[in-house]
């Protein structure tokens, strides 16, 4: 679908997102994978990690949006912890072209979902957890408002890093 034929509000929602892809994606201008997995401040944050971070963010929340609370898992389940911990971090074998190209599909199959459903207002219940509302649920739109949140956020956080690796800045 053309953006032009979509509604306002979805080629603003797509437009806002995609600036703060680019502002994350920019940190990761021109380094290479050790620095990419540099922790450059006292915080565990690298480049690559907050990437890969926000790359499993986005695509747990889309899945959400098209599957429910299901594909967001458990609270319980004793893995999800270390995951998320290693979500933040590159592993061993991992590097910063697949994180990205991993990012890029992400973003393309959000792009699509944002283009093609039927409707923003459409909810799901959250699932379980401490962490949320009890019986709280979430439209698409606010989903997404939380996904644009999360790029953002962490574009603010690998910026300070690339700076400390190598002086660079997202902007500027």
């Amino acid at each position: 679908m053309i953006e032009t034929e979509l509604p306002a509000e979805r080629v603003d929602l797509l437009q806002a997102l995609r600036q703060h892809r680019f502002f994350l994606r920019n940190t990761a201008r021109e380094l290479t994978d050790q620095q990419a997995a540099e922790r450059s401040t006292v915080s565990e944050l690298c480049v690559g990690g907050l990437i890969k971070h926000v790359t499993h963010c986005e695509r747990d929340w889309v899945d959400f949006i098209v599957n429910g609370p299901a594909a967001m898992g458990s609270a319980d389940d004793p893995g999800a912890y270390e995951r998320h911990a290693q979500s933040f971090q590159m592993l061993p074998g991992e590097t910063l072209a697949g994180i990205l190209a991993a990012y890029d599909e992400a973003a393309r199959r959000t792009d699509e979902i944002v283009a093609t459903l039927p409707d923003l207002d459409a909810g799901q219940p959250l699932p379980e957890a401490p962490w949320f509302e009890p019986g709280a649920r979430w439209s698409a739109r606010r989903v997404l408002l939380h996904i644009i949140a999360e790029t953002s956020q962490h574009a603010g956080h690998a910026d300070i890093i690339r700076e400390a690796i190598d002086g660079a800045k997202s902007m500027g």
